[in-house]
């Protein structure tokens, strides 16, 4: 326990420094680097009031509220650069966490839970990865649709701003219906046979509230230094935005979710990272479409034509991958090449 307020006392003060680094006009290197330390401290705090709260509830509630906390920076990454007219960075920012999260780091969390696993598979309940994949597929049709439209030029390409509208409708009413029917099934946990949490039930939902909203201000501190550090290194803006973004803004499920399944809760951990794909795709896209109905330029459904096949053929191997229930260090393995081969393409764009 001692330990526990040691390192949230430190991530507090690295925080702070991010805070100090940006408004004092500390130079941009810096200023990343300090934001990429308090971003993996925030993910840290997250994976352990996380564990907490999973020792009362089952790791469907657990899953959710941990996502939602850790999709906050994305959501205010897309605003901010909504308002600054920046819609190339909302939509990379967008794609590049369902792809860091779908691919990335379920590989990373896959190939812990397999090492961890006494005969080299992680074994886990098959509902969500299925679920999840139906919610992708459904947001990649809306997506393809739109781009075979747009790329041959038809009458409904005229009017993408409100089919886009349309299908964040529809996308979000059938989050709705799975989320509902979802939390309806979840298990809690036995008393009996909890370990029994180390802390207090509010204290691990304020920490889980605080590190939430801290990695929001972190992730807009890291965003505002991220392209004069890229542009001093030579990163190329699309590499930075769908690959270095995406991972230091899912640096909360890249913590959680291996730290999970090293611990052998296999089922939360990929609810932990299950639940953020679909929040992303069918939930924080849809919903990231219409608010920004409210500024000067529209976020809408259509994407270039590499990253709308990159995009269901990631929700195709999600299917293949994870919905038997089970899988091993080679399919995780895979799913981390997948992501290798789209960062390296996305160089190069």
């Amino acid at each position: 326990m001692r330990r526990t307020w040691i390192v949230a006392i430190l991530v507090a003060a690295v925080t702070f420094g991010a805070g100090i680094a940006h408004f004092g006009g500390a130079p941009s290197l810096l200023t990343f680097g300090i934001a990429t330390l308090a971003l993996a401290g925030l993910a840290w705090i997250v994976a352990f009031a996380t564990e907490q709260v999973g020792e009362r509830f089952g790791p469907a509630v657990t899953g959710l509220l941990q996502s939602t906390l850790g999709n906050l920076p994305e959501f205010f990454i897309v605003v901010f650069a909504l308002s600054a007219g920046e819609i190339v960075v909302a939509r990379a920012s967008i794609l590049g966490s369902i792809f860091a999260n779908a691919l990335l780091v379920l590989g990373l969390v896959i190939v812990a839970g397999a090492v961890e696993s006494s005969d080299g598979v992680m074994r886990f309940q098959q509902r969500l990865p299925k679920d999840n994949a139906t919610l992708l597929i459904l947001a990649s049709f809306l997506i393809v649709v739109l781009g075979i439209s747009v790329s041959t030029g038809d009458k409904a390409s005229h009017h993408i701003t409100a089919i886009s509208v349309v299908g964040s409708v529809a996308l979000l009413v059938t989050y709705g219906f799975w989320l509902f029917d979802y939390l309806r099934s979840d298990t809690p946990v036995d008393a009996q046979e909890a370990r029994g949490p180390a802390i207090p039930l509010w204290l691990a939902l304020a920490l889980l509230a605080a590190a939430g909203v801290g990695a929001a201000f972190v992730a807009d501190w890291f965003i505002e230094a991220l392209s004069p550090a890229m542009e001093q290194i030579g990163v190329p803006k699309a590499f930075a935005g769908l690959v270095i973004v995406a991972i230091a803004g899912n640096a909360v499920e890249n913590a959680t979710g291996v730290v999970l399944a090293l611990k052998g809760d296999a089922d939360l951990a990929i609810s932990v990272v299950k639940n953020s794909v679909a929040q992303i795709a069918a939930f924080l896209f849809p919903a990231l479409v219409l608010v920004s109905l409210l500024f000067e330029t529209p976020l809408t459904f259509s994407i270039a034509p590499v990253y709308i096949g990159a995009l269901l053929l990631t929700a195709l191997a999600l299917w293949q991958i994870t919905g038997d229930g089970e899988a091993t260090k080679f399919e995780g393995v895979a799913l981390i090449a997948l992501y290798v081969i789209l960062a390296v393409l996305t160089f190069y764009e």
